[in-house]
């Protein structure tokens, strides 16, 4: 977080359970806002970090609505906001969300379940078969999308798929049998998940918001694990005039940090300074 370790205030825009911002506030930042709309980790975040007092505030909210909620928790412009996107560990680890294939829940995957809305259950077993397939391979890049999608389709003929295991061994069963390499219904989850939340639009709407919370020279910092995610990014920052990029390319986290931390092998960093002329 050396980025933006020296701001005076600091937004968390996907807080999930504090560790960005606990590194942040041992870092010596004043103020961090971190906004979720996940609730559970929300409060877990707030009980993570109640030893810094005020200089925490949680929000609830979509971060789509980013300007709307910062402005509400604070008048100040901000040194820096910060997005790690995807799924958080604690939503992977909670087999009741829907969110992994390695255990077994209810089809879920909402960010926001207390919001109601779309759900995986009703993604697998509502939408047409070649719209499922769109979904599997345009937000999951995967290769097998039509035949995992019509498997998910014969399957549902004999009866409503409701469990992350039933879904797993359907995608599992669908696809060519290969030795290592990850899960083979790992992209058909991140699709899904990424349907459910409209995580692309949620993004699309956010970052325009950003340069007008910034102070100059205050700090865009975004952590992408998807392609398509790392690309809006990469061309939102482009074409922003207020915005000077920081990182000429993604920054990739290094062996050690893999090591530590596996489900950082994806990410893909960027970031951007306001312009102090803007």
């Amino acid at each position: 977080m050396e980025l933006l370790s020296g701001k005076q205030v600091v937004v968390d825009a996907t807080v999930g359970t504090g560790g960005h911002a606990e590194a942040l506030l041992e870092a010596g930042v004043p103020s961090v806002i971190g906004i979720d709309r996940d609730r559970q980790a929300l409060d877990e975040a707030s009980r993570r970090l109640e030893r810094f007092g005020p200089r925490f505030r949680a929000v609830e909210g979509r971060f789509s609505r980013v300007a709307e909620l910062v402005q509400g928790a604070s008048s100040a412009q901000v040194g820096g906001v910060l997005y790690d996107l995807g799924v958080s560990s604690l939503q992977l680890n909670l087999a009741d969300r829907g969110f992994s294939y390695r255990g077994d829940g209810p089809l879920d995957m909402r960010m926001a379940p207390s919001a109601g809305g779309l759900t995986a259950a009703d993604v697998v077993n509502d939408y047409p078969e070649e719209r499922l397939a769109k979904v599997l391979f345009d937000y999951g890049g995967e290769r097998h999308a039509r035949r995992i999608a019509g498997a998910i389709v014969r399957a549902r003929h004999r009866g409503r798929i409701t469990t992350t295991r039933e879904l797993g061994a359907i995608a599992a069963g669908a696809v060519p049998k290969r030795r290592g390499g990850a899960h083979p219904a790992r992209r058909t989850f991140q699709a899904i998940r990424i349907e459910v939340n409209a995580e692309l639009e949620e993004l699309d709407a956010s970052l325009p918001q950003v340069p007008s919370l910034l102070e100059p020279g205050g700090r865009l910092v975004v952590i992408a694990y998807h392609s398509l995610e790392d690309r809006t990014v990469k061309r939102f920052i482009q074409a922003e005039e207020g915005l000077a990029p920081l990182t000429r390319k993604p920054v990739r986290p290094t062996a050690v940090e893999v090591a530590a931390n596996p489900r950082a092998r994806s990410a893909r960093l960027r970031a951007a300074e306001r312009k102090v002329s803007a």
